[in-house]
C-alpha cells in the first residue's frame, strides 16, 4: 500500500480551514461574511458534512460582529480564520488592539453595541486571549442545527 491509500480514510478527519486578512476598509465586513458563506458551502460539500442554512447565517453574523469590532476599534490589519471540525465551525478573529472586549449589561433601550451579547448568545463558546500583539477572539458555532433543517447546503431537500 502506498501512503495515500493508508491515510485516505483519515482525510475526512482533517479539519477544513480558510484564512483572510482585512485592512479595516469599507466593504471588509461584507467580504468577511461572503468568505464565511463560500467557505461553508465548499467545506460542507467537500467533507460531506451538511451545513444548515441557520449555521451559515449564524457564522456570517459572528464573523460580521467580530470583524466590525476589529475594524472599528483596532488600528491596522485584522485576520479571520474559519475552521470546520466534526461538530462545529470555529471563527477566530485577531486584531491589533490588546483591550479585551466586555459584554455590557443587557439594556433594551441601548442603541447599538450589542454585538458581543449576540455572539455570546448564539455560540457554543466564546473566548478572548491577549496575544503578544493585540488579541484573538474565538467563537464556536455548533453544526447540530442541521438535524432540524431540511435545507442544508450540499444536500438536496
Amino acid at each position: 500500500m502506498d501512503g495515500t491509500a493508508q491515510t485516505g480514510d483519515r482525510l475526512s478527519d482533517v479539519p477544513v480551514r480558510v484564512s483572510a486578512e482585512y485592512q479595516g476598509r469599507p466593504g471588509d465586513i461584507a467580504r468577511g461574511r461572503e468568505l464565511a458563506r463560500r467557505f461553508l458551502a465548499r467545506a460542507g460539500a467537500a467533507q460531506g458534512a451538511p451545513v444548515s442554512d441557520r449555521t451559515v447565517e449564524v457564522v456570517q453574523l459572528v464573523v460580521s460582529e467580530l470583524l466590525t469590532n476589529a475594524c472599528k476599534y483596532a488600528p491596522g490589519p485584522s485576520l479571520v480564520d474559519l475552521e470546520l471540525t466534526e461538530d462545529r465551525v470555529e471563527v477566530t478573529v485577531w486584531d491589533s488592539r490588546p483591550v479585551l472586549p466586555v459584554a455590557e449589561t443587557a439594556d433594551p433601550g441601548r442603541v447599538g453595541r450589542h454585538g458581543l451579547e449576540i455572539v455570546m448568545a448564539l455560540c457554543q463558546s466564546f473566548e478572548v486571549h491577549r496575544e503578544p500583539v493585540g488579541k484573538r477572539m474565538r467563537a464556536a458555532v455548533g453544526l447540530a442545527d442541521h438535524l432540524n433543517d431540511t435545507a442544508a447546503l450540499g444536500q438536496s431537500a
